[in-house]
């Protein structure tokens, strides 16, 4: 067949922005060929499957597979959803002016070649941006390997096999990782409703896709392997809109990735990218897992089972051992290992053998039937202590697989409460596992797999539940800080991007924040009439330009009790510095009365913004690293949620020799230091160290703010 002549590009109707990605009627391939071996030829071979329209532009063959070919879009004349392009980078550019002057809708580039070569192939990425602007032309890739819409047949990939329809939209930034999940998704039956190649993430990122999918009636829950978060904000907008809706699991590399940048602060040295990432994603819903095993069970879990309204697992088992390793995957991942009631216990020893467990796990023994499984299973599913049952089976001479899985399958029609599996072994209980899996039990090889599941799914009703606090929290109005934001800019018009302790505690103070109250002392003598008007003892600490950790140059001196000691430790700092780094000292009260030492900061991440922390203080600050990160901005109770998280909690609740600290006051520091970073923008990090906390309430002694350089 001969090419038609050459005519007016026709704008394509029908779908349009992602719609054409994934929901197109005709797709273009330019890069077309037979070469065996190319890319071309396997995308094209993969499109041949496609029910709708399919084109081949190729400028040398009249036909490519046995389609007619056309020299290039224009020359084709008609209206494409979707092209794919499998060319040189180089060529790319111009493909693109082809593809917005057609009024092509989508496109996904599959071609390497561009910014991962270096500054050439930037420059490339850079022509496709001008080239897309302001047209509507959305792009996946470049440098990926495509995508996949099992339920309609599309194949746009030269991956060797079409995923199996499903209610999973996995998103991946690696190709090849792509090509092994969909081995692995075949052996373990698990289906597709898009399979996405993401590559470079030039146009289409995470947010982007993650809004599409939430939007997609065929897709339950959205797996994603991440290696970079790319638009933060867009990614965070998006998963708050959609994680209440549908589950979003994710996987991102990099956990040992250092900090990028030195800091002035605790906080800021403290602040690695990867922790960062962890509050973010408990901030939006997000579950975040440790494996690609976890990854897709999370996705097959989620989409069958209710989720736990507490995190105490009962566990019923006929062997010890796996017992034991489910109930060490449970606890120390966070869980808890469910405490059965009284009457629980008496109806089990009516029920089963004298020498059962007595206890949860429930060890129903060796020899167990399925009828004792099955009244093991009723009495402790029924449990008011239990908020989710994990059966266990492993096969003996006198175990019946099938007969006990059946029994279970008839407990979760009636508990309400999450059930999950683990029948180990091979062929002799396949049938078993199959039957579960049809009846929406999930089933795991081994106990601990499952234990860990559970926890996830106690973790996905904990992200829920802070996800509708911070989404009502967002559309609150929060405190101008009118006063402490002038504040910090008028120190910073004055050319100064360090605060010593009197600004930053004025600040502090000026933003609802207990400060103790400090003077600064010029001369010897000054620091001595100081310490009288105050009353002894008292604390000089040094007051410098450029040292930030003065505790480690002897910069600070402790419970002063007269003017000789004053003056003693006025000469001592002196001494300890450079004289360009001394600028006095600081004179204050000596706090006598024990508390806990607290250290709560704030510092810039580069792609989430303000990012708080809290944890214990003091001297050990960096050797305990007993913190917590948390997203601005904050209620009380959010506030006091991620505070019960850290060690130093339990000090905070009361020790033998001191009384509770008065939490409502540590919670509200958090929550006016998140309102102040957001009101003052010009901020990039906060210091308070120690924040004494003791029943009467709190109190900063010792603060450090850090701002921007100005414009």
């Amino acid at each position: 067949m001969s090419s038609p002549p050459l005519a007016v590009c026709t704008l394509p109707t029908g779908p349009s922005q992602l719609q054409s990605l994934f929901e197109p009627r005709s797709v273009a391939l330019i890069g077309a060929t037979e070469r065996a071996g190319s890319v071309g030829r396997a995308v094209m071979e993969n499109l041949l499957a496609f029910p709708g329209e399919v084109f081949p532009i190729n400028a040398r063959h009249d036909s490519v597979l046995g389609y007619q070919t056309w020299a290039s879009l224009k020359a084709l004349a008609k209206p494409v959803d979707l092209v794919v392009i499998a060319t040189p980078a180089a060529q790319v550019p111009e493909i693109i002016r082809d593809c917005v002057a057609c009024g092509v809708r989508a496109a996904i580039i599959i071609s390497a070649g561009f910014k991962e070569t270096g500054a050439a192939g930037a420059s490339l990425e850079s022509s496709v941006c001008e080239e897309i602007q302001h047209h509507g032309l959305r792009l996946i890739g470049p440098n990926c390997l495509g995508l996949m819409v099992p339920h309609i047949g599309l194949n746009a990939t030269f991956a060797t096999s079409m995923a199996r329809p499903g209610r999973v939209a996995f998103l991946s930034q690696s190709g090849a990782l792509c090509t092994a999940i969909l081995d692995w998704s075949f052996r373990q039956c698990v289906g597709f409703s898009a399979f996405v190649s993401v590559g470079s993430m030039l146009d289409v990122g995470w947010g982007d896709l993650i809004r599409h999918f939430g939007d997609d009636p065929r897709t339950e829950s959205i797996v994603i392997y991440m290696e970079s978060v790319g638009d933060a904000p867009a990614f965070m907008e998006a998963a708050r809109l959609v994680a209440g809706r549908k589950p979003i699991v994710v996987i991102k590399v990099g956990r040992t990735a250092a900090a990028a940048r030195a800091a002035a602060s605790h906080t800021g040295a403290m602040t690695g990218s990867d922790e960062v990432l962890d509050a973010a994603f408990e901030r939006a819903g997000v579950l975040r897992v440790n494996s690609i095993e976890e990854l897709f069970d999370m996705a097959e879990v989620l989409a069958k089972q209710s989720l736990p309204k507490g995190p105490r697992l009962a566990i019923v088992t006929n062997a010890g051992g796996p017992g034991a390793l489910a109930t060490d995957a449970l606890v120390n991942h966070g869980g808890k290992l469910a405490e059965l009631v009284e009457s629980t216990l008496n109806r089990l020893d009516e029920q089963l053998p004298a020498h059962w467990s007595h206890a949860n796990p429930v060890d129903v023994l060796g020899d167990a039937s399925a009828m004792r499984y099955a009244e093991a299973f009723v009495a402790v599913a029924a449990d008011v202590n239990t908020d989710g049952l994990l059966a266990v089976l492993t096969p003996q001479a006198m175990t019946e697989p099938l007969a006990t899985a059946q029994a279970l399958i008839e407990v979760t029609k009636t508990t309400g409460k999450p059930v999950l599996a683990s029948w180990m072994g091979g062929a002799a209980v396949d049938s078993a596992r199959e039957a579960l899996n049809m009846a929406g039990v999930p089933t795991y090889d081994y106990p601990d797999e499952a234990a860990r599941a559970f926890q996830f799914m106690w973790q996905r009703h904990e992200r829920l539940r802070w996800l509708e606090k911070t989404n009502q929290l967002a559309c609150a109005e929060r405190p101008v800080m009118g006063a402490a934001r002038d504040m910090i800019v008028s120190l910073q018009r004055s050319g100064r991007t360090l605060l010593n302790e009197i600004e930053a505690k004025s600040v502090l103070a000026l933003a609802g924040i207990p400060v103790l109250e400090t003077h600064h002392a010029g001369s010897e003598n000054e620091a001595v009439t100081l310490a009288a008007r105050l009353g002894y003892p008292v604390v000089l600490k040094l007051q410098s330009p450029t040292i930030t950790h003065k505790t480690d140059v002897g910069g600070v001196h402790l419970d002063l009790k007269d003017e000789g000691s004053v003056r003693a430790a006025w000469q001592g700092i002196l001494r300890a510095v450079p004289s360009a780094a001394f600028d006095g000292v600081t004179v204050q009260r000596m706090i006598r009365k024990r508390g806990v030492e607290l250290i709560c900061g704030c510092s810039m991440d580069q792609q989430f913004g303000p990012v708080l922390l809290f944890g214990a203080g003091g001297v050990w600050v960096e050797i305990l690293q007993d913190r917590v990160l948390m997203l601005p901005p904050l209620s009380p109770e959010l506030a006091l949620d991620r505070i019960r998280q850290t060690r130093i909690y339990h000090a905070l609740r009361g020790t033998r020799n001191q009384a509770p600290a008065n939490m409502e006051t540590i919670c509200d520091v958090l929550v006016k230091l998140g309102d102040l970073v957001l009101a003052a923008p010009e901020i990039l990090e906060i210091d308070i160290n120690p924040l004494i906390a003791t029943a009467d309430g709190v109190i900063a002694l010792d603060a450090r703010i850090v701002c921007n350089r100005g414009s």
